[in-house]
């Protein structure tokens, strides 16, 4: 039996929340499904050993080829799709293209959301609403990504990573500049662990010039020592340092999900996003700016992220 889920949203943290929507399909028919991804959602970095994927194929739309874009490429997505001869589809989308499209694909079951629909769903009640209704299965919102012991080991070794001390990773960077926390934030929370614990900090972030500006902030700062960048690394080459911590400390980004999804304790802090980005999973703990009681698009909190918050969370997880 072949299946496809196809999953169009962008970015690695919409990937990593469908991903127990996806192990279910194929433990309810014992069969791994094919994936077809934005190449924004990095899928190829972090999902190539997953045992319940068997084939990721990138959706070549809004990016820079453009492939799959307008009517000439649905026509060529199907004709791709047609090749694999796929027996079954899941949409977790409303979009009557795509089902357009896996209709001329002559797949012959498509599974989808109700059309139209796309301004009431909610990211994650909508998918488990979804599964219920197609496979009778109750998911509930654990994201997990596995890797190699090996990989984990070698890290290990290559970052001199000691289980005496706290190996701790800050996500200091962030898809958006209302997103990134400033750097003088996660200076005082450094400043209070290292008071009073043995403490190691691996800085995760993007290329972006702010995100730069940041992280040179973070490292020529009196824990310069105790810093290990891993801006220059790709995705799956930071998983394995990511396993190796203890606890992860990071801006609503691509590694809070990673880190969480790897069992990591996950601090994520929330400036001007929504709340559930910070806590669908078991392994998340949120903090919303001072004086919000929750916080959404445009609470432009970055400011109010209060380091004592962080510091108190961080501790009772140590503890």
């Amino acid at each position: 039996m072949k299946i496809l889920a196809i999953q169009n949203r962008m970015g690695i943290g919409d990937m990593v929340i469908f991903l127990p929507f996806i192990e279910a399909i194929s433990k309810k028919f014992n069969f791994p499904v094919s994936i077809l991804v934005k190449e924004n959602s990095k899928a190829l970095e972090y999902l190539e050993k997953n045992r319940y994927i068997e084939k990721i194929l990138i959706l070549e739309r809004n990016n820079n080829d453009n492939h799959h874009d307008g009517i000439i490429g649905s026509f060529k997505l199907a004709n791709e799709l047609r090749k694999h001869n796929f027996d079954k589809v899941f949409i977790f989308n409303s979009s009557l293209r795509f089902r357009l499209i896996c209709k001329l694909a002559n797949i012959k079951e498509i599974f989808q959301y109700p059309l139209f629909e796309k301004k009431k769903q909610h990211l994650i009640k909508t998918a488990q609403s979804f599964i219920k209704k197609e496979l009778d299965m109750d998911i509930n919102s654990n994201p997990i990504i596995q890797i190699e012991n090996s990989l984990i080991e070698k890290a290990k070794n290559n970052y001199d990573i000691s289980s005496n001390q706290i190996n701790i990773l800050l996500g200091i960077g962030g898809s958006g500049s209302t997103k990134r926390i400033p750097a003088h934030k996660f200076l005082k929370f450094m400043e209070k662990s290292v008071n009073e614990y043995n403490c190691k900090f691996f800085l995760a972030t993007g290329t972006n010039q702010e995100e730069q500006n940041i992280l040179n902030e973070i490292i020529n700062s009196e824990f310069k020592e105790k810093c290990v960048t891993l801006d220059k690394l790709k995705i799956k080459e930071t998983l394995p340092v990511i396993k190796n911590c203890r606890i992860a400390i990071c801006n609503d980004s691509s590694f809070s999900h990673l880190a969480a999804a790897l069992g990591v304790p996950t601090i994520v802090l929330l400036s001007d996003t929504p709340l559930m980005y910070g806590s669908y999973s078991p392994n998340m703990y949120p903090i919303i700016p001072d004086g919000e009681e929750t916080v959404t698009h445009d609470t432009l909190g970055k400011e109010r992220i209060n380091p004592e918050k962080i510091f108190k969370i961080f501790k009772e997880i140590l503890n």
